[in-house]
């Protein structure tokens, strides 16, 4: 199920580094902070603190991206009982799903993949066309909900927490985000990585030789489905290159507020 999209005014954009990467994502930004190892160990406590107060009960919601990694990196370390589980939305990247095989080979763990049903995103498609996402915000969170929100609802169904890998420096939508929350429906929502800095992230994948997604290389920081995804140029925010052509205050398909997740699981 999966597809190829040509993303619309890519080209133009002046200072995108994915063209021609001269640098990987380990040295433009690993570097140890002040307070690292405490932000490691606390990281560390919370995820043995779901999997002590949800035994068999709590999955990683992993993106693939660089903060999921850490994670899966930690939890296999310290082989916590802790489930990894992603959205195969049918419109990744060939590099995003190219880890999905390198954390089993490496870790020994089991990847759950959770697709949406070929059925409905044939008939979205054959309704609103390949790049309905480009026309108008209600149809890109459509898209996001046939694609990522029913699969994650099936991903949390008969679990009692799970955990991401959202930082409050990703973006102003998260900024006042807890460590730990829970759900209108009573599910807990892990955040492990709230204090970490994307240097934070970088110097741990680089101390653990973590395998990431190759193309945090060409500039692509936040990375999700293909077409809605792209390089950031210098200066841009952490963000900017996940639905570029919308406003800001619209930058999030539903798996992090509160109601839209809850409402699919």
């Amino acid at each position: 199920m999966s597809e190829v999209f040509e993303l619309p005014g890519i080209s133009g954009i002046s200072g995108l580094a994915g063209v021609a990467a001269s640098s990987s994502a380990i040295a433009l930004y690993a570097r140890r902070t002040a307070g690292f190892e405490n932000r490691v160990a606390a990281t560390l406590a919370l995820l043995s603190q779901a999997a002590a107060e949800h035994p068999g009960q709590v999955v990683l919601a992993n993106s693939l991206g660089a903060e999921d990694m850490v994670l899966t990196d930690l939890i296999a370390r310290h082989q916590l009982p802790i489930r990894i589980a992603t959205l195969q939305t049918g419109a990744l990247h060939a590099e995003t799903l190219a880890l999905v095989p390198q954390i089993e080979q490496r870790y020994g763990l089991k990847v759950d993949l959770y697709a949406p049903p070929e059925e409905a995103v044939v008939h979205f498609v054959r309704q609103h066309g390949d790049k309905a996402m480009y026309q108008s915000i209600e149809l890109r969170k459509a898209c996001c909900q046939v694609r990522k929100l029913e699969p994650l609802g099936r991903m949390l169904q008969g679990n009692t927490a799970w955990v991401t890998g959202l930082r409050r420096e990703q973006s102003q939508n998260r900024g006042a985000m807890p460590a730990v929350e829970t759900e209108p429906n009573g599910r807990v929502k892990f955040n492990p990585l709230v204090d970490w800095t994307w240097t934070d992230v970088w110097h741990y994948i680089a101390q653990h030789e973590v395998p990431y997604n190759a193309l945090h290389d060409q500039f692509m920081p936040s990375i999700g489905c293909a077409p809605c995804t792209r390089a950031i140029a210098v200066g841009e925010e952490f963000r900017a290159g996940r639905w570029w052509w919308e406003d800001e205050k619209a930058k999030e398909c539903g798996l992090h507020v509160r109601e839209a997740a809850t409402n699919a699981a």
